[in-house]
């Protein structure tokens, strides 16, 4: 049962990154802020869950060196990022994998809520860090998120899972096309009590492509887990980190970083 349910996810997360690669550099600065592309330089980085390898393409001109894993689309990273000769791709759980080295930076952009014990990972993960690095991650936030937790997971379960994955990209494209209609109308007015408000916002910024894969990525996603802001208290805690930063983004995730004791 276990191998049954970890190749459902694999073939999830495979399917969605063979289809569409992201571009959207200034969506990345956005999830990392404060911390910037110039803090790479001649810095030696990790990304834990590095999907199709876009972000390892944003800092390879920047960093020294560049370690990108991922247990599901390490063979699409390494397709990807094939050109950068300073970013090496290699298969494995983040939750469980130990590497013989350490780095400067360490971060996970999008994937700690999508593994299945968040805490877990990212208590991994930042071992990962040498003394003085820099460990920066971005997630889904419990608060915020109040419809998709009551409706769209139970959807998700009870229907959207059961699709093969065609059926599911063409009702993320419908889907995309609806919201359309709200987001440029209603959106535009100043009420800032409608839910997902501020994330609507990035929905007007980026094309519609990218939109339908972020409709699709909470369509398709096997595991989601909201993380609370207690949670990433308690990941970024004094005795461990220095420096912390942690703010909502859009009302509907968490940017957090620290620099480690």
């Amino acid at each position: 049962m276990k191998d049954k349910i970890k190749m459902h996810k694999q073939n999830a997360w495979q399917w969605q990154w063979s289809k569409y690669y992201d571009e959207d550099l200034w969506l990345f600065k956005d999830w990392i802020y404060p911390n910037k592309l110039e803090d790479f330089k001649g810095k030696t980085a990790v990304d834990c869950g590095c999907g199709a390898g876009t972000q390892l393409n944003f800092i390879a001109p920047y960093c020294k060196y560049a370690l990108g894993i991922d247990m599901n689309t390490y063979e699409i990273a390494k397709r990807n990022t094939a050109n950068n000769k300073n970013i090496k791709i290699i298969k494995g759980d983040i939750a469980k994998i130990k590497l013989n080295k350490k780095f400067d930076i360490v971060y996970s952009i999008g994937v700690l809520h999508h593994t299945g014990n968040p805490t877990k990972s990212f208590n991994n993960i930042k071992k990962f860090a040498k003394k003085n690095a820099r460990v920066i991650v971005w997630d889904y936030s419990f608060e915020g998120n109040f419809l998709n937790r009551l409706i769209l997971e139970p959807l998700k379960i009870l229907f959207f899972s059961k699709l093969n994955k065609n059926a599911l990209w063409l009702i993320s494209i419908f889907a995309t096309m609806a919201l359309y209609i709200p987001i440029y109308s209603l959106y535009l007015l100043p009420l800032k009590f409608l839910p997902f408000y501020e994330y609507f916002k990035n929905f007007r910024k980026l094309g519609f492509r990218m939109n339908n894969l972020n409709v699709f990525d909470k369509l398709n996603a096997p595991v989601v887990h909201y993380i609370r802001k207690k949670t990433m208290e308690e990941w970024f805690n004094s005795k461990e980190f220095y420096d912390v930063y942690i703010s909502s983004y859009k009302g509907v995730s968490w940017r957090a970083s620290g620099t480690r004791v």
